[in-house]
């Protein structure tokens, strides 16, 4: 066994005791510890109570081992229903209070008051009730403790599935923690569980995860513990039914998945599950972020193309590239400035050679006016010399901690202390005065620390080694030593997880303090709940192939994690690309949520006009996303409101379709449109997976597929664009592409209307400015308009009529803005005879077109945004 796994099924007490034939649990229990090789502990339910939503029960210890420490005697278990989609069950010792994510890093239901006790009769009494039940006729979850030995189950009210069915091996140390749960095998997809590099979306069988934040110089190799944790999974059963589970728990921790059962090895804290009932995949994400926090919504610039590179070295560098990117014709919103900007590498300074503020400051002016933004990099490390005298850094031994990174020797700023907080709020002013940033990018907040430890005290040192960089290396590996102290006394060994999601917050905070308007903030390292304050990419990856690949399976695990707002470095960061590979990246990555290219310093220069093949790719492919800026924003509005994912997996839309549990090469922009991209050097053709329902190309509206069920289908790979298809049924808003969003935001609107077989379609539109703080917030200025589509048929004339609902129409411009055009999708062959209607008044002066394609586009229209309207097409066959 590798280290930290130690084989102990010989001290289990069951071992002791024989195997009744009857007891298919003790069984199950014992062949876990050889698929596991744990299994030290088990308890013995000593009470229960009950009362409505609640049951409590109190555990004691009847036999255990001496591995990593003494067993924890008495515990107590508290399970609620704390909505009727979410069941809560928590773990802890039952006499000494434990770490656990605080109240106000997540804001939570706090644990109800216990019920009185009911004692059981005692062990071995044939009158001893075996298990209590806790459930609930408006929920679909169903919560049951087993006495002797203890475990528990939760299963699905409706059907009877057993979603999460423990073993009787309960661990729980003062620094270790195991519990496994039974998987079907056969029926369950998993998804989730990061953050990692993996080969495939759905996870894979006998594979671990390890969640504790790293600085990895390189995101590429599989399966090493990346920048976040997330212990957070989906399981899709076969028919479709979908849940969640969540261990809320910011400990180091590997998680073994074998296909038949996912065992948790935790090195501290307490066992916080929560369970979510779904039964869709976006009821379960609706639910997760319900809890963790919905995701923050993002300014509307941000869905705009960023270019990145760690290495330009001057103002005139940057001028440069704004340059070239407005003679090559290919729209740019922000330009980004690395560690290149600062003065010795320190926050909130600027070099006074390279980037004096009286060049910088005029550029910045400059874009601007041009509707361009500006973007820089902080870390949380402060020089040594440079740091205010004031209580504000992680202290070791009674000073503060002394680390090494870019500026060279450094303090680490306490983002749990107050100050530290009011501190960074108070320099992202004072440096936005000199230069006004638009956004902020949180690097190597794991955090990155360069300096070597020598042990302190135990924590250091934990008596179970997670598999962290995929050597069990030490947990203070390239990071702050774990026997650190933040404020109240809070240890590093325990908050670790929580730097980056503490930074972000803190950085949200300072940027909507200083400007009034919706901040964005793009963080490295994540955790649970991170999605309230920031976007995320995939970190360091590399120019090739499999890393464009890879990155979709990234890209829509963070969908899961509730953080939308998701990329990866287009063209690569480290290595030198190629003008296919960088091509190809941006025809994905024009389709990613966070659209940014960014690369290291020494590789040869890849901005995308550099080869005129991929800047007439970046053309066509970020055309596409300019025009469907009105789109992707409103998903912004949905993934703020329900948390469900910008960028899906198939199954979202078809989880009855179980061939789509394992589509990862191709993905969803909400629930309709269908990217295909090429992910293979010198690919003349793609293989595509099409769900049962119509297909329309997105590039010109014909009708490409009908399917009766879904199947592959092999798609021509053409060089300079993606394949990209409208799922029928639904109804998008598209503008014209320009080199800037602000400038696309004023051109009028073309309303596609993509039928289904059965004529119906449906979609909606969020509008604001892109910049309140708020999105959607209640007596707020935005705009939602619902659009719906149906069909009849009379006397051999078939009617189509699109109707638009106004929900809420406050936001000004859009009692200005129009729909110039409406698009027909899927319609019957070409009629005898047409007749348009709008507001029940025949429309005569439209330009019309007409094909045997089944398009029909009604043109020369002037249809207020914010006012309800009704298009009626009359057509005789």
């Amino acid at each position: 066994a590798d280290a930290g796994h130690h084989l102990c099924c010989t001290h289990h007490p069951l071992m002791a005791i024989g195997l009744p034939s009857t007891d298919h649990f003790v069984l199950l229990t014992i062949l876990i510890c050889l698929l596991v090789h744990h299994c030290s502990a088990v308890y013995d339910v000593e009470s229960t109570a009950e009362s409505g939503k609640l049951m409590s029960a109190q555990l004691k210890l009847v036999g255990g081992s001496a591995d990593f420490g003494p067993d924890v005697k008495s515990l107590t278990l508290t399970a609620s229903l704390e909505t009727d989609s979410r069941l809560r069950v928590r773990i802890t010792d039952a006499d000494h209070r434990r770490w656990e994510v605080p109240q106000d890093v997540i804001p939570r239901p706090a644990p109800g008051p216990q019920p009185k006790d009911v004692l059981l009769d005692s062990p071995g009494n044939p009158s001893m009730p075996s298990n209590s039940t806790m459930s609930s006729a408006s929920s679909d979850l169903t919560f049951t403790i087993h006495a002797s030995p203890f475990r528990f189950t939760v299963s699905r009210r409706s059907t009877g599935d057993t979603l999460f069915d423990t073993s009787a091996n309960l661990v729980f140390k003062d620094r270790y923690l195991e519990v496994t749960s039974t998987l079907p095998v056969d029926r369950a997809s998993l998804y989730g569980l990061g953050e990692q590099k993996k080969e495939t979306f759905r996870l894979q069988h006998n594979d671990t995860f390890t969640l504790w934040n790293g600085d990895v110089t390189r995101s590429d190799q599989p399966d090493l513990n990346l920048y976040g944790s997330h212990p957070f999974y989906m399981d899709v059963r076969s028919g479709g039914a979908a849940h969640g589970v969540l261990l809320l728990n910011s400990n180091g921790m590997d998680i073994l998945y074998g296909g038949s059962y996912v065992t948790y090895k935790v090195i501290g804290g307490v066992l916080d599950f929560y369970f979510f009932a779904g039964p869709s995949p976006l009821d379960v994400v609706d639910q997760y972020t319900q809890l963790i926090g919905r995701p923050a919504p993002m300014p509307y610039w941000s869905f705009g193309f960023h270019q990145s590179r760690y290495g330009y070295k001057n103002v005139a560098d940057l001028d440069g590239v704004v340059a070239g990117y407005a003679k090559a014709r290919i729209p740019m919103e922000a330009i980004w400035s690395d560690i290149d900007y600062m003065d010795g590498y320190q926050d909130f300074t600027l070099d006074p050679v390279n980037y004096p503020s009286k060049q910088l400051r005029p550029f910045v002016d400059r874009l601007h006016n041009n509707g361009q933004k500006y973007v820089v990099t902080v870390h949380p490390a402060i020089k040594r010399q440079a740091a205010a005298h004031e209580d504000l850094f992680l202290k070791r031994n009674g000073a503060n901690l002394v680390g090494e990174a870019w500026p060279g020797e450094v303090y680490f700023l306490d983002f749990i202390s107050p100050r530290s907080t009011e501190y960074w709020a108070r320099k992202i002013s004072e440096f936005r005065r000199t230069i006004p940033v638009d956004g902020l990018w949180c690097d190597i907040n794991e955090p990155s620390n360069f300096k070597q430890w020598q042990p302190l005290n135990p924590l250091d040192d934990p008596p179970y080694r997670i598999n962290n960089s995929g050597f069990h290396l030490p947990i203070n590996y390239r990071t702050v030593p774990v026997s650190t102290l933040h404020y109240n006394g809070v240890s590093e060994y325990d908050a670790h997880n929580l730097f980056g999601l503490l930074q972000a917050k803190a950085t949200h905070a300072g940027l909507l303090r200083d400007t009034a308007r919706r901040p964005f903030v793009l963080s490295r390292s994540t955790f649970v709940g991170s999605g309230r304050y920031a976007a995320h990419w995939t970190g360091n990856n590399v120019a090739r192939w499999d890393e464009l690949a890879h990155s979709i399976n990234t890209i829509l695990n963070f969908g899961l994690f509730g953080i939308p707002m998701m990329g990866a470095d287009i063209c690569g960061f480290n290595g030198n690309t190629t003008q296919e590979l960088c091509s190809r990246w941006i025809q994905l990555g024009a389709f990613y949520p966070f659209a940014r290219a960014h690369a290291e310093k020494t590789t040869l220069r890849r901005e995308l006009y550099v080869w005129e093949a991929t800047a007439r790719s970046a053309r066509k492919a970020l055309g596409m996303r300019y025009r469907l800026l009105p789109y992707m924003f409103t998903l912004m509005y949905e993934a703020h409101t329900t948390g469900a994912p910008i960028a899906r997996p198939l199954f979202f839309s078809y989880p009855q379709d179980a061939d789509t549990y394992g589509v990862d090469r191709q993905f969803l922009l909400g629930r309709g449109v269908l990217v295909s991209p090429v992910l293979e050097p010198g690919a003349t053709t793609v293989d595509a997976y099409f769900p049962a329902g119509r297909w329309f190309s997105l590039y010109d509206y014909s009708l490409a597929y009908t399917m009766k069920v879904g199947k592959r289908v092999t798609l021509p790979a053409p060089a300079d664009l993606a394949n990209a298809h409208l799922a029928g049924g639904n109804i998008l808003l598209l503008q014209h592409a320009e080199l800037t969003t602000s400038a696309a935001r004023q051109s009028e609107f073309h309303l596609l209307v993509a039928l289904a077989e059965n004529g119906t379609a449906s979609g909606e539109l969020f509008l604001d400015d892109g910049e309140p703080p708020e999105m959607g917030a209640v007596g707020g200025n935005w705009t939602l308009v619902r659009f719906s589509c149906d069909r009849e048929e009379s006397k051999g004339m078939v009617t189509t009529k699109v109707s638009s609902h106004v929900v809420q129409n406050s936001y000004a411009p859009s009692r200005a803005q129009v729909i110039g055009k409406v698009v027909f999708m899927g319609l019957q062959s070409a009629p005898k005879s047409f007749t348009i209607y709008v507001n029940n008044v025949e429309l005569k002066a439209a330009r019309t077109k007409s094909r045997t394609s089944g398009v029909f586009s009604v043109s020369g229209l002037s249809l207020a945004i914010g006012q309800k309207f009704e298009i009626k097409l009359v057509m005789s066959h």
